[in-house]
This record gives C-alpha cells, structure tokens and sequence, in this order.
C-alpha cells in the first residue's frame, strides 16, 4: 500500500489531496505547518519517515517568498533523504509553465512585478529538486483553481501553460494522487486541465515517462 506525507494539509489543495488519497485506501499522514516546520530537514525526516511519498503544497504565509521557498525546497530534499523516501509530488504555479510560445508567463515583460519574486522563488525551488536526486514531479494548475466550480471526476496533463484554463481542487487532487502511485513521471512541471467532454475518468495522456 502507497503511505503518504502531506505537507501543507491545512491549505485547499493539501487538505484536497488529503482526502483524495484518504478515498483509495492508502494510510495519509496530513501535516500542517504547526506539525512540523518543513524548512526544517530534521522535522521533515521524522514526519516523513515510514511513508513512501511526500506531496508537498504550501505557501509562505507572510514570510518573504524569496527566502521561504528555497528554504522549504532545501528542508524537503535534505529531510526525504534522510527519511529514505525518494518521491516527491510538489505542487507548483502556471506562471512557470511555457505557454504556447515556448515562454514562461514570468519571462515576459507584462508579468505583473509584483507576482515576480514568489514565481523566480517557485523557480529556485524547482532547480533545487532538479539537482536532488529525488524522483521529483512538480504539478500545477495549467492556468488556476476553480473553487465555486463542481469537480469533473478527471483532468489532463499538459506541459504547456494556459492562464485562461481553471481546475477544480479536488480533480486538481486526483493528479496529485495518481502522479504520486506513477514514480516513473519524474522531473518535470505538468499543468493539469480540466477533462474534455466525453472524456472518461482521469487521463494522464501527453506526457511521457522520464
């Protein structure tokens, strides 16, 4: 049986990701930042020791982004590996997501400035994974949550951003789950869509195994 960490349970999407994982039987272990300090590599060995997966969501809540999400980022890779577990589902933003273009929201000169430092700090996290070792997946909105809308039962994966696109939290969940049962989808940013009509179930189609 798959033994899951959430770090940032207390969040929409970590407590989303809690129940989803909850709903197939697997043994979850929600954690809020009150449980452990995830900057912390020590507190996240011993939250995450025994578990198989860690998905990590969370946000600096007041702190300064720059600082908070290195930090973090050096907290989980140093504390997994401590823990012995190697795969992480991290959850990301769109803006780092390349649009059709081939560019990155963030890159371009009409990204609002005051988004930029909590995207380049996304970012820096997203390099500390790629360097780790860690069979890493970061996973997005392709574009940004739906909350007042009713979840489809399933979603896509794209590795192109689209800022229009809204997922809903709890399908946004079920790529969560099914990329932490699927450790051969690893270093890479995935946005997630919401399923195209007549589509059955969750589909994990477009993007290849790495």
């Amino acid at each position: 049986m798959v033994t899951i960490v959430v770090f940032g349970a207390g969040g929409k999407t970590g407590s989303s990701a809690v129940a989803e994982a909850a709903s197939r039987g697997y043994h979850v272990t929600p954690l809020r930042s009150a449980d452990a300090d995830i900057t912390d590599p020590q507190a996240v060995a011993r939250a995450a020791s025994g578990h198989g997966v860690a998905i990590a969501g969370v946000a600096p809540a007041g702190a300064d982004p720059g600082g908070f999400f290195p930090a973090v980022a050096n907290g989980l890779v140093t504390g997994l590996r401590k823990a012995g577990v190697s795969r992480l589902v991290w959850v990301s933003i769109a803006s780092l997501l390349p649009d059709a273009s081939g560019v990155a929201p963030v890159d371009t000169n009409s990204f609002p400035a005051e988004y930029r430092p909590f995207s380049l700090a996304h970012r820096t996290a997203l390099e500390t994974f790629e360097a780790s070792g860690l069979r890493w997946t970061a996973v997005s909105p392709a574009g940004d949550f739906a909350p007042d809308r009713s979840p489809t039962g399933g979603y896509a994966l794209t590795e192109v951003g689209d800022l229009t696109t809204r997922i809903t939290h709890a399908d946004h969940a079920r790529a969560l789950v099914d990329l932490a049962e699927r450790s051969g989808v690893r270093g890479a940013h995935l946005g997630v869509v919401p399923r195209s009509p007549g589509a059955a179930g969750s589909v994990a189609g477009r993007v290849g195994h790495r």
